[in-house]
């Protein structure tokens, strides 16, 4: 028999003093709670309770083991409402990875609230553009940008990564404003340069937009290329050429017209944005909060939009 549910049977019937009294608290029959007693005594090889049948009286003995059965079976329900708390509060240390600009632009003016909602959680978090491998990195959530080649995790659809093609006033007063994606081809067209691990590291300097007559695909070249969005900004402003930057990044220098839209009349891509993570039957209540909070900030159902 269970050792721990025969020393409870045990233990209700030194409590109630009878073993129907027992029978009822234990849910069990009389039959069995005498069953579970005589299992216990032969385990042991002495008298727990002398019977009569007018009476019951716990031996010396049987007192003593009563004490160690109580002190046994509180330490078990203390332990397990600890692993009940420890699972439903949130806490411990997450690592997480962000592309630079979503952590920078997006997630830092947020993260405070998740820090105050979720007080018990230390966030690692690490920005990079690089694609990090979740297990041999460490990482238990990535943010992504681009298509997904690992069936392994699961993936929650975030709002698209909107982007926007911009050049200074000073460029553009310069070298002309392109009036047609083709006339790209004659500006210095400044382009991020993606790092190995990226889907886009091999690729050639294509923008892809859409107008009125659908698709448009031109090879772009420039003198310079920059792995940081943010550097790639400092350096349109300053205006060596035309880029392709996230909306997120400059909406407020198209607004403060230090940056000027370039072919407002065709569409830049948007990009697919995704929060990855393994799939686990039990997953942790500190990854389960981070990805709830995402989602709800940052989800494909959410009104934030990543390009206003």
């Amino acid at each position: 028999m269970d050792l721990l549910k025969t020393m409870t049977v045990f233990v209700r019937v030194v409590e109630t003093g009878s073993l129907t009294a027992a029978a009822v608290a234990c849910d069990l029959s009389p039959t069995m709670v005498g069953t579970h007693l005589q299992a216990l005594e032969a385990r042991l090889g002495t008298r727990l309770i002398h019977r009569t049948t007018r009476k019951q009286q716990v031996s010396a003995f049987g007192q003593t083991y009563y004490e160690r059965c109580v002190e046994i079976l509180g330490l078990i329900d203390d332990s397990e409402r600890l692993a009940h708390d420890h699972l439903a509060t949130p806490r411990g240390r997450l690592r997480v990875t962000a592309p630079v600009m979503f952590n920078n632009e997006c997630l830092i003016p947020v993260i405070a609230e998740y820090c105050e909602r979720y007080p018990e959680v230390k966030l690692d978090i690490v920005a990079t553009d690089a694609v990090s491998d979740l297990v041999d990195d460490g990482f238990e959530a990535a943010i992504r940008i681009g298509t997904l080649g690992n069936p392994d995790l699961v993936a929650r659809p975030l709002k698209p990564y909107r982007l926007v093609l911009c050049a200074s006033r000073a460029y553009l007063k310069a070298h002309g404003t392109p009036a047609t994606p083709d006339a790209l081809r004659t500006h210095q067209c400044l382009t991020y340069a993606y790092p190995p691990r990226s889907e886009w590291y091999a690729a050639q300097p294509e923008w892809v937009l859409h107008g009125a007559e659908g698709r448009v695909a031109v090879r772009v070249d420039g003198r310079l290329k920059i792995d940081n969005s943010e550097a790639l900004r400092r350096a349109v402003l300053r205006g060596l050429g035309i880029a392709m930057l996230p909306a997120i990044l400059v909406n407020d220098d198209l607004r403060a017209k230090r940056l000027v839209e370039v072919l407002p009349a065709y569409a830049a891509p948007e990009r697919q944005l995704n929060l990855l993570y393994l799939s686990e039957r039990h997953m942790s209540p500190k990854l389960r909060s981070f990805i709830d909070f995402v989602v709800e900030h940052f989800g494909a159902e959410t009104t934030t939009d990543l390009g206003d």
